[in-house]
């Protein structure tokens, strides 16, 4: 185990007393109003029907805190294998669940036997003999739930092969001996957003073991599970795409083709066109020429979905394409739309909001966000994941627009999606302006939530610097929660906060 990852772990191991008498003082803290009880009990409350909080309560929320589901579930845990373990084996579950791989290897080479008779824990891990043993002793392991996942799940959503390829052939194995005694091949579980994520999109898209993906596929696993097509554009590689269009997966109403403008990605739009996918559909949550101009697509994709068809006049919440291209400052679009005679008359908050995009400025002059159309809401929001329009930003900030509202779908603020995409130039701008830190969106994320979400999650492009947005909302005073603290996944963002804790406890909640 490296010094850095170590970091995670270090600190005295607490007794089911001690717990005890944090709940009391927690209890008290709350009761005499304190601040940082009050954000612990926000972060993690414990029932939601209005009465009065009890001494349970409380306990219930130092065990959500250490990753335990409940009370009593710590409490068993501790008794039957000891806290010290039973607090490793929890971290190891999160850590996997969460892709957390640098804290799973951490774990393991502190504790190698540390997954030892837990089934779903051995799927995660590609432990192939284990599995067999214990399939031979109880078969109905493969269909049993091992947590929040089935044991297929477990398979297919780890992401410890990425560290160790040489385990792939045995994930294979795995899965067929998994199937052969009745694992669904479509088996799902719910996300965030009560959608269903199947194995086959934990395996392509979050694991991305292609290998196990065919393999699903190879036994019956549905192309169209709602999720996979739409995800597999974001992989930075065409095989995902390939291998579902070529098992016939359909594009139409899956908004995959959206997702690769994302991305710009030339590749992914013409396979995914040359497969069925169709332009404007009123399925789709905005028009691709809308969305183009939203990304900063470049001519070529422009050039490319108006030789598809797409309608270079369809309104989306009452703007134009020309429109919102001049105002979100889409010279691609502009130009080819211009060239071919099209133009739309743009209000007086859209020409000033055109000049910022343009780089030139009304001195004296702000706009009326309430005469905006609908089309620009969360527009700040979306350009916060643009650095090359922090001007651009700064521009319309200065016009008047609201700077620190959340986004209508999921409440995310502007601040909040620089954080995520780990922009720091993009975030210094939006801390200054002095936002509401404590924002908690409808993800059920605080500021410095998203932003240890995205160090893990968002996907690779040039500019991302999470570790500098970390520093600067350390900076800032952002508050720390304990919880978030424990389980952050990234050993240089876990020394960065653990150093900046024990420098500044006053932060610490």
């Amino acid at each position: 185990m490296t010094e850095d990852t170590g970091m995670l772990f270090s600190g005295p191991t607490p007794s089911i007393d001690d717990l005890r008498r944090e709940a009391r003082r927690l209890h008290k803290s709350y009761d005499a109003g304190d601040r940082g009880a009050r954000q612990r009990l926000s972060e993690l409350p414990p029932r939601g029907d209005g009465r009065e909080l009890k001494r349970a309560d409380f306990l219930q929320v130092v065990a959500r805190e250490r990753g335990f589901e409940s009370w009593p579930k710590l409490k068993l845990a501790a008794e039957t294998q000891g806290l010290d373990r039973a607090a490793k084996i929890q971290r190891l579950k999160i850590a996997l669940f969460h892709g957390q791989m640098p804290v799973v290897q951490a774990l393991l080479a502190e504790t190698p036997d540390l997954a030892d008779g837990l089934f779903g824990l051995q799927c995660a891990l590609a432990d192939l003999s284990g599995v067999r043993a214990a399939l031979a002793q109880n078969p109905r392991l493969a269909t049993e739930r091992h947590g929040p996942r089935s044991a297929i799940l477990h398979l297919a959503f780890s992401r410890w092969h990425q560290l160790h390829p040489d385990l792939r052939p045995a994930t294979l194995e795995i899965a067929a001996l998994l199937v052969a005694r009745g694992a669904d091949v479509n088996d799902a579980q719910e996300g965030a957003g009560g959608e269903k994520l199947s194995a086959l999109y934990g395996a392509l898209c979050v694991a991305r073991n292609l290998d196990l993906a065919r393999w699903l596929l190879d036994h019956g696993a549905s192309p169209d599970d709602g999720e996979s097509l739409y995800h597999s554009a974001e992989l930075g590689t065409l095989d995902g795409l390939k291998l579902l269009l070529e098992r016939g997966a359909k594009p139409q109403g899956t908004n995959a083709l959206l997702r690769a403008l994302d991305f710009n990605d030339h590749g992914a739009v013409e396979l995914l066109l040359a497969h069925g996918a169709t332009l404007d559909e009123e399925a789709q949550t905005i028009p691709a020429l809308h969305q183009a101009a939203r990304r900063g697509c470049d001519r070529r994709m422009v050039e490319l979905l108006l030789e598809a068809g797409a309608d270079p006049v369809r309104e989306w919440r009452w703007v134009s394409p020309y429109g919102y291209a001049r105002v979100l400052g889409s010279r691609a679009l502009v130009e080819a739309l211009e060239a071919r005679g099209i133009t739309a008359a743009l209000s007086r908050e859209e020409a000033l909001m055109a000049e910022a995009a343009e780089g030139r400025g009304t001195p004296g002059a702000y706009i009326d966000p309430e005469a905006l159309p609908p089309a620009y809401d969360g527009l700040l929001r979306g350009l916060a994941g643009r650095p090359d329009r922090l001007a651009q930003i700064k521009a319309l900030v200065s016009l008047g627009l609201p700077y620190d509202a959340p986004d209508g779908v999921d409440g995310v603020t502007p601040v909040q999606a620089a954080a995520w995409e780990g922009y720091p130039k993009v975030m210094a701008h939006f801390l200054d302006l002095r936002p509401d830190m404590s924002h908690v969106n409808a993800f059920g994320g605080t500021l410095l939530g998203t932003l240890l979400h995205g160090a893990e999650n968002a996907p690779k492009a040039e500019g991302r610097d999470h570790l500098a947005c970390l520093k600067l909302l350390l900076e800032h005073g952002v508050a720390l929660p304990r919880k978030a603290m424990a389980l952050v996944g990234r050993p240089d963002l876990a020394v960065v906060l653990q150093g900046w804790a024990e420098a500044h406890p006053g932060q610490v909640v």
